[in-house]
């Protein structure tokens, strides 16, 4: 289902939007309330697994959460898309900011979890869409194919398998590879 078909939402008013019955989570994506795939088991297992590493590891840098919506802007246009986990560090957004609406800022990372029906190169198209709106990183884990892929705005994406460390400057001190990621989520 798709919300305001023919009108465009505005940012205000998607944000205002009363809550849908049910557990339905929506995205705005050029002007309409896009309903989010719900995800299922591996994807709640690898999101809790994520959650955790980063947590341990942003305590006094920053905050992580799962499915904070954002509000970016996307082709000129007001987007607010609701990544499976988004990492921001003190340094964009005050540890003492408090209010109850959707992230104010790029956040430096996103998580995206391929959930069944989605594509590698449809989760491509969004994180440069991430990049773009100055997203730092994003990170498309791919259940599947057991691989983390992390997209940069200044470099070519890459992948990690296996028991390759993936680090970057940017995370000074975490450090994990995919394999122990797939392991600890028991996939």
């Amino acid at each position: 289902m798709i919300l305001q078909a023919n009108n465009q939402l505005t940012l205000q008013e998607f944000l205002n939007l009363p809550p849908d019955e049910g557990d339905v989570t929506y995205e705005l994506v050029d002007g309409q309330a896009i309903p989010k795939m719900s995800p299922k088991f591996f994807h709640s297992k690898l999101t809790r697994t994520l959650l955790y590493l980063i947590e341990q590891w942003c305590e006094e840098r920053g905050e992580a959460f799962p499915e904070w919506a954002i509000a970016l802007t996307r082709h000129g246009r007001d987007w607010v898309p609701t990544p499976d986990i988004l990492y921001i560090s003190y340094e964009r957004l005050p540890a003492d900011w408090s209010e109850d609406t959707a992230c104010p800022v790029p956040p430096d990372l996103v998580i995206e979890i391929i959930s069944p029906g989605q594509t590698f190169g449809k989760m491509t198209a969004k994180a440069k869409d991430y990049l773009d709106a100055k997203v730092l990183r994003v990170w498309v884990v791919d259940s599947k194919a057991r691989s983390i892929t992390v997209f940069y705005p200044d470099a070519a994406p890459q992948t990690y398998m296996g028991d390759q460390l993936l680090t970057d400057s940017l995370f000074e001190g975490l450090k994990f590879t995919a394999e122990q990621v797939f392991k600890k989520a028991k996939i």
